[in-house]
């Protein structure tokens, strides 16, 4: 979905002047026994609601890791989504050197380059595990720092929602003539791939969705998965809950860094915020997978949620689709058709290795469930 219009000019220009009322590259310093101790102050915009979990706690766990491995030297102060710029702001505002860091999913920023995609979550697209080999060991990150390094950020995966859910609907979707007129919101090219099928996409913050569903002006809406969603209480207004989430198999979070203030590092510091992301991809993941468990059986036990799995009639639409704008997003420019062709080689090996590996053992956990408690 192209989003080079989302950001409008006035309420940046508000949010970058609340911005440089705390400057924080103001730096103290204190004297110890025998050295200079210097200190400074980062601010980290976010584009989720304040102490959300999963996704607003991630970036704070990430502030406090490196504000303690770094005894001070680094005291980062997190500011949720519209404490001084709006979610969608906080790239510009980083960019631009208003402010340090954003926490974020980079598929905000497609209408800067569509190649921001693939460094979030494609239709069909990679799981998890496999976004981190890809990124890790795969060319990934050296793609993503060429890409990001033209906007003056220095990017990090910083957390994984892992697999999402379908959405929520306030009707049932049965059919593909279901999704025609059908107002939802959901980003990323997931949203393309929904206006293929006669929806209509709509853009909207995380602290937006769920009074536009409650108002009618959207019709569904997909965010994360069950924690989450328990959270954002949207069984309180949609009670259809579908699955699986075709848009998002393993949505990669980002810690983007103002690439000036990234150089100024010393290297020890720089490691320290590496490996607080890598850190919190691990933690993140894992949190994700246990409480989205137990927050899915409160929503069916305790608030009636009613599961339901989309047809396979939709899912092969839905598959076919999405092939077909994921290659166009790829062929929009040269740079975004090499971060595609990579991309594709990591789903095509990852896929071999995946059918023996995780499918082949989860078939055969199934097969055997019959003998277990």
């Amino acid at each position: 979905m192209d989003r080079r219009k989302f950001v409008k000019n006035a309420a940046l220009g508000s949010g970058l002047a609340a911005l440089s009322a705390c400057d924080s590259r103001d730096a103290t310093s204190q004297t110890g026994p025998a050295i200079l101790k210097k200190k400074r102050k980062l601010k980290l915009l976010t584009s989720w609601p304040k102490n959300l979990p999963g996704l607003g706690t991630a970036p704070e766990r990430i502030a406090e890791h490196v504000t303690e491995a770094t005894d001070g030297a680094l005291n980062i102060k997190v500011y949720a989504a519209g404490e001084l710029v709006g979610a969608f702001e906080a790239f510009d505002a980083v960019s631009t050197g208003a402010a340090d860091m954003y926490h974020s999913a980079d598929y905000y920023w497609q209408g800067k380059s569509q190649a921001f995609n693939f460094f979030t979550s494609i239709p069909f697209g990679l799981t998890a595990n496999e976004q981190m080999s890809w990124m890790y060991h795969g060319g990934g990150q050296e793609l993503w720092d060429e890409l990001s390094a033209r906007f003056n950020i220095k990017p990090w995966m910083a957390g994984n929602s892992g697999v999402q859910m379908g959405g929520w609907f306030r009707k049932e979707i049965k059919t593909l003539e279901d999704f025609k007129g059908l107002k939802i919101r959901i980003p990323g090219l997931g949203g393309e791939v929904v206006r293929r099928l006669g929806a209509a996409a709509i853009a909207l913050s995380g602290g937006d969705i769920f009074t536009s569903l409650q108002s009618g002006n959207i019709d569904a809406t997909e965010w994360v998965g069950p924690w989450n969603d328990l959270a954002m209480g949207f069984y309180q207004v949609a009670k259809y809950y579908y699955w699986p989430g075709f848009h998002e198999p393993g949505a990669a979070l980002c810690l983007g860094i103002n690439l000036d203030v990234w150089n100024e590092l010393p290297k020890s510091h720089q490691r320290i915020i590496q490996d607080a992301c890598a850190a919190e991809n691990s933690r993140n993941l894992a949190e994700f997978n246990r409480f989205n468990t137990k927050s899915l059986r409160v929503l069916v036990n305790d608030h009636g949620v009613q599961l339901r799995q989309f047809s396979a009639e939709i899912m092969k639409e839905l598959g076919r689709l999405s092939e077909i704008v994921v290659r166009e997003a790829g062929a929009s420019d040269a740079f975004t058709q090499k971060v595609y062709d990579s991309y594709i080689v990591a789903r095509r090996d990852s896929a071999q290795w995946s059918k023996l590996s995780e499918e082949g053992f989860l078939n055969a956990r199934r097969d055997a469930s019959e003998f277990w408690p």
